[in-house]
């Protein structure tokens, strides 16, 4: 009678671990269909005429499928010209935020220097000050260097530290590795540079992929820097060209406007699908120590 008892309270302790574990994914279900649905909308839209757009009750899946609203779009606008300024901006800002903050963070984890400790502290309380705070300062200074209207404002930066997150992720990376290694590699005649190159990067990947990703699709998609410091259309980004573009010609067609919107969405989505295991590795493992 008692294993009995046993045997039932197993089982319904099981039953009750499944309808948890049930709840929740359904629960994880509705909130992943609830915020897809805005890109479900755009890729629908984009491939709609104005009167599939405005239809009542709503069309979901369009028919038939325009995919005019793409080329119409395209070349209204040198859209082929904003890419290719946003690929330059996107890359090479990307490159130096993965080089300068590397650097940075493996100082900041194993090299020995006064005010180690200080200056983490105030690098860290910057990641504090609203960028509308740093805003103005900043632009005198670009302007006084003769910076406004070129790259310059939106990739030299990122060669300088780029950015106390970036720094505090990789830093927190760092840590985690023995320190043993690091000394071991000293008395086999290593320099810091040495072990940075050979040691540190390569066990560091998952964070510096985790770095590159956050850093592409920041500069990919960032407004606020291109609107501040470009004044020319033929240096234009992508995302000034998709607010360029609403209401060009003194009316907004929303299938030619989502169908841009979309193929400036694609890279970030495909390179986060595709680095997806070496993001969640770069989020979870940091700061493990430390």
């Amino acid at each position: 009678m008692r294993g009995f008892r046993v045997q039932a309270k197993i089982k319904s302790k099981k039953v009750s671990n499944i309808l948890v574990k049930a709840i929740l994914y359904v629960i994880i279900i509705a909130l992943s269909v609830l915020f897809a649905f805005p890109l479900f909308w755009m890729i629908s839209t984009a491939f709609k005429s104005n009167e599939q757009i405005f239809a009542e009750p709503p069309i979901w899946i369009p028919k038939p499928i325009v995919f005019e609203n793409f080329s119409n779009a395209w070349n209204k606008l040198p859209f082929n010209l904003f890419l290719k300024n946003t690929i330059i901006i996107t890359l090479t800002a990307t490159i130096g935020i993965i080089i300068s903050s590397s650097l940075v963070g493996f100082a900041f984890a194993y090299l020995e220097w006064p005010g180690r400790d200080i200056w983490f502290v105030i690098m860290l309380s910057t990641m504090m000050l609203p960028a509308q705070v740093t805003m103005i300062p900043i632009f005198i200074l670009f302007t006084k260097l003769g910076w406004v209207n070129t790259f310059k404002p939106l990739i030299i930066p990122a060669y300088f530290g780029g950015g106390p997150f970036y720094i505090f992720l990789l830093r927190q990376f760092f840590l985690t590795i023995p320190r043993e290694l690091f000394d071991s590699a000293t008395v086999d005649g290593c320099t810091s540079l040495d072990i940075f190159i050979r040691i540190a990067l390569p066990l560091v990947k998952p964070a510096i992929s985790a770095v590159a990703i956050f850093s592409f699709m920041g500069h990919w998609n960032d407004f606020m820097g291109p609107l501040i410091y470009l004044r020319s259309t033929e240096k234009y980004t992508l995302s000034l060209g998709i607010n360029m573009f609403r209401g060009y010609e003194g009316i907004t067609m929303w299938g030619e406007l989502m169908a841009v919107s979309l193929v400036a969405a694609i890279p970030c989505l495909a390179i986060f699908f595709i680095a997806q295991k070496y993001f969640i590795q770069g989020i979870t493992l940091t700061g493990l120590k430390g």
